[in-house]
């Protein structure tokens, strides 16, 4: 007879990763149009981005006072804004800022509120107790007013931003957590590794985070979508990020004034915005049916 370690790497085996499993979602994302264009777009967006310096020949902040608000043509595809800078360069300039807060809020966003969710939810007792209210008082707060406050608070700079963005963002992958680790660790494979005698942080490792990361990532693609909302919202009011940085939200703040004259100024910042959310929001719930096919309609 096997003995218990043995057994524990077998049952290791049985719930831990599916190498195919993740090529067939892989499969139906590709095979689902919308989701698959949506991706094309962020990766062009995203690369665009990156290499703005490189593929446009202007510089986002210096002005150009024979250009301004200029309509759009070959040499300024978006036109030029209100002191004569290029709005294409200072768009893309606007999607680094806008995908970075984005992902790294909801890096580390859904990183706090997985650990805790998973603690709370596995341990139950006076841990679930206590980080579950404090998810409860910060579900009591509307996020985006929480975050106006704590703005008006503190020195208006990306990582600050950051900060509130993820203060605000946790408690979502939290109580998401929870609710997945209370139904896995019923399962036969934990169970069993419980009775042969596997660690805490073993179990959690093998058997009940690997298995709860599906809605996991549907959510983190979602969050990325409402956490650039929430920074273009912020902007826009003139409490996130100061200008002259470019943000999209920004961006459209200031050229309201002109949106009967020239409105290039609003459309294009506003246009990839928009776009981009709808990327986001096609992509998530692609992955969602990609990776759970059950929940398709």
């Amino acid at each position: 007879m096997a003995d218990a370690p043995q057994l524990i790497a077998t049952v290791d085996g049985a719930a831990g990763g599916r190498p195919g499993a993740w090529r067939d979602a892989t499969r139906r994302l590709a095979k689902n149009r919308a989701a698959a264009a949506s991706a094309v777009f962020l990766i062009l967006l995203a690369a665009a981005a990156v290499l703005a310096p490189v593929i446009l020949p202007y510089d986002p902040f210096v002005a150009d006072f024979t250009r301004m608000r200029e309509a759009p043509s070959a040499n300024h595809p978006f036109g030029t804004d209100e002191i004569g800078r290029d709005v294409l360069t200072r768009v893309l300039h606007g999607a680094r800022i806008s995908l970075f807060v984005g992902l790294t809020v909801q890096l580390l966003a859904t990183g706090i509120g997985a650990a805790m969710g998973l603690l709370a939810g596995y341990y139950g007792g006076l841990v679930d107790l206590v980080i579950m209210r404090a998810v409860d008082v910060m579900y009591a707060i509307p996020p985006f007013l929480f975050a106006v406050f704590m703005v008006s608070l503190l020195r208006p700079t990306m990582w600050s931003v950051i900060l509130i963005l993820t203060l605000s963002s946790w408690p979502f992958a939290a109580r998401l957590m929870r609710a997945q680790v209370l139904s896995i660790k019923e399962q036969d494979a934990v169970m069993a590794a419980r009775a042969l005698g596997a660690r805490d942080l073993r179990i959690l490792l093998a058997h009940v985070a690997p298995n709860s990361l599906t809605p996991i990532i549907v959510q983190f693609t979602l969050g990325v979508a409402t956490v650039i909302m929430a920074e273009a919202g912020l902007s826009f009011l003139g409490i996130g990020i100061r200008p002259p940085n470019p943000t999209w939200g920004g961006m459209i703040s200031q050229a309201r004034q002109y949106i009967r004259t020239d409105i290039h100024m609003t459309l294009f910042p506003a246009l990839v915005l928009g776009c981009t959310m709808i990327a986001l929001n096609y992509l998530g719930d692609g992955l969602r049916d990609a990776l759970d096919p059950k929940l398709k309609r």
